[in-house]
């Protein structure tokens, strides 16, 4: 069977249902290739012909004169099969079919999505979908998503793959308008016609690009595949994955979108946590997991520290810590003493670390770097949660930022509350430095968990 690989370094793509109308996704498709850095060569396939933008539309794929890699279809299902049965004739490598109405749709979707199965696997052709907008790779600029821009196509090293047709566009665009998020390569997989997640995970987990992988999926075509794929892409990079289903409702919801069945949540979940799989419930706490991963090491325990100007959420994070399986660190004698020089009051000294009223006295960056360093040389200390109040402004974080970059060697998440206008400029600031940061700190103990998980699990590998 041809590799995914071959399809996803291609060289040339023809795309049907291009059109000289600017607004049809055939033809945003081309602007969005030319716009965006593809240096390949470009085809439009359109039975009266014509061009778009300099790229000429042939009345079929035949007629192209030079070899076509990669096709993208948007067109009518009924049309499908036979436009496949010419892409074999011409020697494609993979086709996206874009095109929704198959498996999802009912008994005659299902004819026609069996038939297209067929030829793919006849023809040695990869097929993505249908109901996909199909894949990106930031390398070339190679995109059969129309939805691209060009923050999407930035190189970056998170690898995703869905199980979905517009979300996993409309998802890429939002990750990829931050530079912690940017992707590496992009495959939608709709409806696994052919390409299944197996082979997706099997392709991100072998791209030297891909540091991080992400997963959206709503079922599971080959479980025994699927363990054995994961347990080797998790040696060599986190692997993140929401599955959307998880409920009775959910579930019954995929048969009508991808035509998936649901899947039994407990043991999928079992199923996982042994590959070594971090699942996340939400896109939220996947794109949480993955600011960790991206700029943080690995933890070496789970010893956590707390340095707060507030009780309360100090005690919150505590109770979320105890049950996620984080402990509270004790610091050394020498950790309590160094404190000591800007804490005043024993009590506070201790973990949680409580910097108010004595960050009045000492001001914040003293007080702050003071107690960082000693927690940085602390053994004791695994991970280090620093909460404060977004009211200094973002110019107050550079010295702490600075001793971050230069001198951390565990994890440190920043957690930032006050004004709104303050808390967007100290966030935009840490996203600048690569800081990990959270709205709460809650998420930040909850990403150190699964960071800590990962780590055990690699452990467990050796």
């Amino acid at each position: 069977m041809r590799s995914i690989r071959e399809v996803l370094e291609s060289k040339s793509i023809a795309i049907f249902g291009a059109s000289r109308d600017a607004a049809k996704p055939g033809s945003l498709l081309i602007a969005t290739l030319q716009q965006n850095g593809f240096k390949g060569r470009i085809a439009g396939i359109n039975p009266k012909g014509g061009d778009f933008q300099g790229v000429a539309l042939y009345r079929t794929i035949e007629e192209v004169p030079f070899d076509v890699d990669l096709v993208s279809m948007i067109i009518p299902p009924a049309a499908v099969p036979d436009a496949l049965r010419s892409c074999a004739r011409k020697g494609v490598k993979g086709v996206v079919i874009s095109s929704e109405g198959f498996s999802e749709s009912g008994d005659a979707g299902r004819a026609i999505q069996e038939e297209i199965r067929t030829i793919l696997r006849e023809a040695d052709m990869r097929g993505f979908g249908p109901n996909t907008l199909g894949l990106v790779n930031t390398e070339t600029g190679m995109t059969t998503s129309y939805f691209a821009n060009r923050n999407m196509l930035t190189p970056g090293s998170v690898g995703f793959a869905a199980q979905s047709g517009i979300f996993v566009g409309a998802l890429l665009m939002h990750m990829s308008a931050f530079p912690v998020y940017r992707i590496s390569k992009g495959l939608g997989l709709g409806n696994k016609v052919d390409v299944d997640e197996s082979d997706a995970l099997e392709y991100l987990a072998d791209d030297e690009q891909t540091r991080i992988i992400g997963m959206y999926l709503e079922d599971i075509h080959d479980g025994q595949r699927f363990f054995e794929v994961a347990r080797h892409a998790v040696r060599r990079k986190p692997v993140i994955l929401v599955k959307g289903g998880r409920s009775e409702a959910g579930g019954m919801a995929t048969a009508s979108h991808t035509a998936s069945m649901a899947v039994n949540d407990v043991v999928l979940d079992g199923i996982l946590r042994q590959a070594g799989i971090l699942r996340a419930k939400t896109i939220d706490q996947m794109l949480s997991m993955i600011m960790g991963f991206q700029w943080s090491p690995l933890p070496l325990g789970n010893r956590i520290a707390l340095v707060t100007f507030s009780g309360a959420q100090a005690i919150m994070s505590i109770d979320r810590a105890s049950e996620v399986g984080l402990e509270l660190a004790r610091f050394s004698p020498q950790t309590l003493d160094r404190i000591g020089r800007v804490i005043s009051t024993v009590p506070k000294r201790k973990n949680p670390v409580d910097t108010y009223p004595d960050m009045n006295v000492h001001g914040f960056e003293k007080t702050s770097l003071s107690i960082l360093e000693a927690l940085f040389e602390d053994d004791g200390v695994d991970g280090i949660f620093f909460i404060s109040f977004a009211a200094y402004g973002a110019d107050t974080l550079r010295p702490l930022t600075r001793m971050i970059r230069e001198k951390a060697n565990k994890p440190v998440f920043i957690s930032l509350l006050g004004d709104p206008g303050q808390e967007d400029r100290c966030r935009s600031f840490l996203m600048e430095q690569e800081i990990p940061f959270f709205n709460y700190p809650e998420t930040g103990i909850e990403v150190f968990a699964r960071m800590w998980q990962y780590a055990q699990h690699l452990r467990g590998c050796k």
